[in-house]
């Protein structure tokens, strides 16, 4: 592994997006190897389950700000 962006940084962003040590492990092991294309495939599944979390949290909120806006439609609050 080559460049100014050591290991040692690469786990660290991995920790701070919420990467297991299991994908972490194997992020690095690809790297090691030189299977470029399989660590960003770990990259990107991990990427769309964020995602998946993000929609799923936003769903709620709207939720939330829907009854919110019943409510004072209704002067009940």
């Amino acid at each position: 592994m080559n460049g100014e962006y050591g290991e040692e940084s690469i786990v660290r962003n991995l920790r701070d997006s919420g990467c297991g040590e299991d994908i972490i492990e194997a992020f690095i092991d690809d790297l090691h190897k030189e299977k470029y294309s399989e660590g960003l495939k770990l990259l990107r599944l991990h990427r769309q389950t964020l995602l998946d979390e993000l929609h799923k949290e936003q769903k709620r909120i709207d939720c939330l700000d829907y009854l919110v806006y019943k409510m004072k439609k209704e002067k009940m609050i």
